[in-house]
């Protein structure tokens, strides 16, 4: 949960350019099934180039062109910053609203406001949700040295977490775990990233790391599990991990409802993926065209089989109206999970 400092520059700066691209590629409105015929569809990253928002955005570009009607063109165009609230700012404020320029923003953005960033002054509930490949389940993992060998070890002992800073991803989830499962854990800031945090459990400096995403455990430490050198004590997220029928899940040990709510807006971020949206206001068929040519492109075989040599995550995908509705329920909820919420996510 990136916190920035500021906005303003970042997104005049990143989004000068774009802004002309993207109304340069815009023709006036056109009706009908061909209307994405001959034109070009600038897809906008909220993320640097090189890294894995790209190589997804590469892979999948071809996919999306072969489902939209009148196969369009398309390009992709990187704007980093501020953790995905520059792109997500620039889809909501600036991108035009006729179905030609879309985002693949990281899963935090729609949620910013509900934190209450400042900064994310846009209203995720009005923007359009196309889709994601892929739900993310969250895993609170030890190292197998660690004596904490069950859920229940956690919520009587006191366990290490390492993670970046106290408003990071994992820090997060470490205090709603300790909030509403009981957990003791204490978390150790300061690592650059999440290969140093697990180089320190290995070294039995930490019991384990804030959060561990499945689809990360899966992909840059496949050996681990298999090799018994992590224990998982519980999973969470949108559903349980069908790979993991012993451990336990998170929202089936939630007894309170007020409890039940915190804990589906908190995970809403994993239920969100790696969300696509495009600007508010879009003619409903551009809509419906753009949502069923994602939803087609996640479940082709061909996009499906390079996504697997490419070790991308394309598990679960939910439509763009899935998502919409799950942002929209979120926003819904009330107003003291929200300020429960806004505790856990600023710590205080």
């Amino acid at each position: 949960m990136l916190r920035p400092a500021t906005l303003q520059g970042a997104l005049l700066a990143s989004t000068a350019g774009l802004a002309m691209a993207c109304a340069v590629a815009s023709p006036a409105a056109a009706q009908g099934s061909d209307f994405y015929s001959g034109k070009q569809i600038n897809w906008i990253l909220s993320a640097g180039a090189g890294g894995g928002y790209s190589t997804y955005a590469q892979a999948f570009a071809p996919y999306l062109t072969k489902y939209l009607p009148g196969n369009p063109t398309v390009v992709v165009r990187n704007m980093p910053g501020a953790g995905g609230i520059v792109a997500t700012s620039f889809i909501n404020k600036i991108a035009p609203r006729d179905g030609l320029t879309i985002a693949g923003v990281q899963n935090n953005t729609p949620f910013e406001p509900l934190f209450g960033t400042k900064e994310a002054d846009y209203d995720p509930t009005k923007m359009t949700w196309l889709g994601t490949p892929s739900v993310e389940t969250g895993l609170l993992i030890v190292w197998h040295s660690s004596p904490i060998m069950t859920l229940a070890d956690a919520q009587k002992m006191e366990m290490t977490a390492g993670a970046s800073g106290a408003n990071s991803t994992p820090s997060f989830y470490a205090r709603l775990l300790n909030e509403l499962l009981g957990t003791k854990i204490k978390v150790i800031a300061g690592f650059p990233g999440q290969n140093e945090a697990y180089l320190a459990m290995e070294r039995g400096e930490l019991d384990s790391y804030g959060v561990t995403f499945w689809s990360s455990l899966t992909s840059t430490k496949p050996n681990w599990l298999p090799e018994k050198k992590i224990r998982i004590l519980v999973q969470y997220g949108p559903e349980k991990e069908t790979d993991l029928p012993d451990v336990p899940f998170g929202p089936d040990l939630i007894k309170k409802e007020e409890d039940r709510l915190l804990m589906e807006a908190a995970f809403a971020q994993l239920a969100a993926g790696r969300p696509f949206v495009a600007p508010p206001g879009l003619p409903p068929e551009r809509t419906a065209a753009l949502r069923k040519a994602m939803l087609d492109a996640f479940k082709d075989p061909d996009f499906l089989a390079d996504a697997a040599k490419q070790q991308l995550q394309v598990d679960k995908p939910r439509s763009g109206e899935q998502l919409q509705e799950q942002i929209k329920r979120v926003y819904e909820m009330p107003a003291s999970v929200s300020e429960r919420l806004r505790r856990i996510a600023q710590n205080f």
